[in-house]
């Protein structure tokens, strides 16, 4: 596939930001564009970590009353209550991503604090569908 590493990253890139299209079932289904799956969950973690901090920068930027309106009311207050309680924890565990990225840069996470954090669950996230990706191009070879 001659584009697909460069889909991948604007796929992992904006679901950082705001789309919902997740990047780990191309991710797994690498090998059958014939791509390596390692290569492709390095593309997307880069992708999601630069889109995670477009959001993050985006939402100090564009303010609280944006951000409440883009995800609602109902998600923002259970983001918030999340992010106020967790913190740190709230990046490595809450779901959506993109929620997450917005909120941190709202509740003004220190930016390295959130890069780190974003990096630890980008990472392990995305490496699990990197390993499922690698078994299926060892079956399919």
């Amino acid at each position: 596939m001659e584009h697909g590493y460069t889909a991948l990253f604007v796929l992992s890139f904006t679901e950082s930001i705001i789309q919902p299209v997740p990047p780990y079932p191309f991710i797994t289904a690498a090998p059958l564009f014939k791509l390596n799956p390692y290569t492709a969950g390095f593309v997307a973690f880069i992708g999601n970590l630069l889109g995670a901090l477009v959001a993050f920068f985006l939402a100090k930027l564009l303010g609280e009353s944006f951000v409440r309106k883009i995800f609602g009311e109902r998600l923002y207050t259970k983001g918030e209550a999340l992010f106020n309680r967790y913190g740190f924890f709230a990046v490595l565990l809450g779901e959506p991503y993109k929620l997450v990225c917005w909120l941190a840069g709202i509740f003004n996470m220190p930016p390295l604090t959130f890069l780190i954090a974003s990096m630890i669950a980008r990472g392990v996230r995305i490496g699990i569908f990197v390993f499922f990706g690698d078994v299926l191009k060892r079956f399919l070879s």
